[in-house]
């Protein structure tokens, strides 16, 4: 969800504030105060107060404020809450995170896609393995991110289990955190790409043993490397 406008412009401060732990669980925000100190109107913070309620951050209270609540309340799913952790010093532990997410579901998501995608989806699949395939060897990050997000996404829609399917977005700010912040390899790897090829394959060929396997390896071995860079980046001097 983007948000425009003056609007937008308040979330991209607050938002991350209270994602880094600037603006602390239990501060308290008054709508005055926050006209005066952005320069906008009481509607321009009454709309990002509503955004800001609506993925849990914060909580209004007539006579109290507008009250950040703790992280434990937070719609941590929110592709927007995911990128204002990933920006801040939350990022190694949101990366993890989201990582053991992806190695629980995306393969039962691949397995339950070879039961029961559609034609037309696999013919898509197939589409996106060949364009990964392509922009990898082409070492084109930002086209090959973009087929990654659709691959992955179309793979946890193909499920046929619509709460899988709710999860693209959470997964397609994963990986493009990653690729953001410098934490995926400047070319992506041959044994990465051909395992998309196989996941592709196997939903195709009605095999969910293999693609399950498949899926697995590929988000294993994501986590793996992803653990090896976020620690080699704490080593790094600053």
């Amino acid at each position: 969800m983007e948000i425009q406008g003056l609007p937008g412009k308040l979330l991209a401060e607050l938002g991350p504030a209270i994602a880094a732990g600037e603006l602390a669980e239990g501060a308290v925000l008054r709508i005055e105060e926050l006209e005066a100190r952005f320069g906008v109107s009481r509607t321009v913070v009454r709309e990002a107060v509503r955004v800001l309620e609506s993925m849990r951050l914060v909580a209004s209270k007539r006579r109290v404020g507008i009250t950040v609540q703790p992280k434990a309340d937070w719609d941590v799913f929110d592709p927007l809450v995911i990128r204002w952790r990933l920006a801040g010093a939350d990022r190694s532990a949101q990366l993890r995170s989201l990582g053991s997410l992806r190695v629980a579901v995306e393969p039962a998501a691949a397995a339950l896609a070879a039961q029961h995608a559609s034609p037309e989806q696999c013919r898509e699949l197939a589409s996106l393995a060949a364009e990964l395939t392509s922009t990898a060897r082409a070492a084109d990050l930002p086209a090959f991110l973009a087929h990654d997000i659709a691959f992955h996404a179309l793979v946890l829609r193909a499920s046929g289990n619509e709460m899988f399917a709710h999860l693209g977005d959470t997964v397609g700010a994963v990986l493009t955190g990653r690729t953001e912040h410098n934490l995926m390899p400047h070319q992506p790897r041959e044994y990465a790409v051909r395992l998309h090829r196989e996941v592709a394959d196997a939903i195709c060929a009605g095999t969910p043993e293999q693609a399950e396997q498949a899926m697995r390896t590929i988000v294993s071995g994501a986590v793996a490397e992803l653990a090896e860079e976020l620690d080699r980046t704490a080593q790094r001097p600053v």
